[in-house]
């Protein structure tokens, strides 16, 4: 038993270093020079730690701004996200409605269908939008929520999986509890506000930091709907450090480095309701 052990455990050891590496050396790579990082004899650790980098990095654009975009961008997207889709998931699995079986199989359609496809479709859809951007009624002559905060927005607040995953953790909960509210006056809105919220932290948990995780690495949607400066998020800004001729590696992984710190601190604090949210929604399908 203890030999099973300390073998499984040597494995997840060794696994977890192939995973880190990559971050490892980017971490450490963010504060060689140029000529290091160029150098032909490959080198893990920089001959000396300077933050010069950094500094310099960070003075190249409005990285003030870049961040504040992205952050933004992401607290609203999960706050309207964990709202709908635990709407959704609630009714999907608390509410018996006439088509209901159907609506979520429609909604599970959604993790079939890569995003490229889509792109195109929605781009027009947030172009034309009506009343917005300076269109008509029709949806013309103007531009819609091109180069906007609602453009980046309004495409990333559901996706399927949440509401899935949320679908499953409500499952769980026994029929009598709906009943008990009923009986005790309770409308579903309360019902969903006062008991089932409280008691699902988990799977809020891990919606919040996948659909987190989504909206800062997000570059595509920006990249298509977004030209102006003011409006470039984290991902996109990493392009002024790359010319037609040079990328400046020496700012790309201090820059790069402070993008996903973010990130990483969420999961690291998020981590148990992550794991725990995940294998509970899957008890019971």
């Amino acid at each position: 038993m203890l030999g099973s052990k300390v073998i499984l455990f040597t494995l997840i050891a060794l696994l977890s270093a192939v995973i880190a590496s990559p971050f490892i050396l980017m971490i450490l790579s963010s504060f060689k020079t140029m000529a290091e990082i160029q150098a032909p004899v490959f080198k893990i650790l920089p001959q000396s730690f300077s933050f010069n980098n950094y500094l310099e990095a960070m003075q190249q654009g409005n990285w003030a701004r870049y961040f504040a975009n992205s952050l933004s961008i992401t607290v609203i997207t999960v706050s309207l996200g964990l709202m709908t889709m635990s709407l959704a998931g609630y009714a999907f699995a608390r509410m018996n409605f006439k088509g209901r079986d159907v609506l979520f199989f429609f909604s599970l359609l959604g993790l079939m269908i890569p995003e490229q496809v889509i792109l195109v479709p929605v781009f027009l859809k947030i172009k034309e939008f009506p009343l917005f951007g300076g269109n008509d009624i029709w949806g013309v002559g103007g531009i819609g929520f091109l180069n906007s905060y609602l453009g980046l927005i309004i495409p990333q607040i559901a996706h399927p999986f949440g509401v899935f995953l949320f679908r499953q953790f409500f499952m769980q909960f026994p029929k009598a509890l709906d009943e008990a509210a009923k009986i005790d006056g309770s409308s579903r809105l309360r019902t969903f506000l006062m008991i089932y919220i409280p008691a699902c932290l988990p799977v809020f948990a891990t919606v919040a930091l996948l659909k987190s995780i989504s909206s800062w690495n997000q570059y595509t949607w920006p990249l298509v709907i977004t030209n102006a400066d003011n409006m470039r998020t984290v991902q996109l800004a990493l392009s002024i450090f790359k010319t037609e001729y040079a990328v400046q590696w020496n700012y790309i992984l201090p820059a790069t480095t402070l993008i996903a710190l973010p990130v990483l601190l969420l999961f690291f604090f998020l981590q148990k309701y992550y794991v725990q949210g995940i294998v509970t929604s899957g008890v019971k399908g």
